[in-house]
């Protein structure tokens, strides 16, 4: 019979490699504005979940799609003149 041992040090070990680095953190932060983007186009779909979408859900959709549409073009505008390490093609 084998017995079963909790991984306790394995599970809850905090090591100071696990953080995100500086550039994880940066790459999030610039990222935020379209996460930020995405979540408020969600909350205008989840609004007309239960019930028919009225004109100004409709406006609401629409006015969110722009956002996120905006946001990600933005972002890929910034990214376009940065080069990542590692030498992809």
């Amino acid at each position: 019979m084998e017995h079963i041992v909790t991984v306790q040090g394995a599970v809850t070990a905090f090591e100071p490699w696990m953080e995100p680095t500086a550039a994880e953190l940066d790459a999030i932060d610039a990222e935020m504005p379209v996460i930020l983007a995405d979540v408020d186009l969600l909350d205008a779909q989840i609004i007309t979940l239960d019930r028919t979408p009225t004109e100004l859900d409709a406006r609401r959709i629409r006015r969110a799609r722009r956002r996120v549409l905006a946001e990600r073009r933005a972002l890929a505008n910034r990214r376009r003149g940065v080069t990542l390490p590692g030498g992809a093609a």
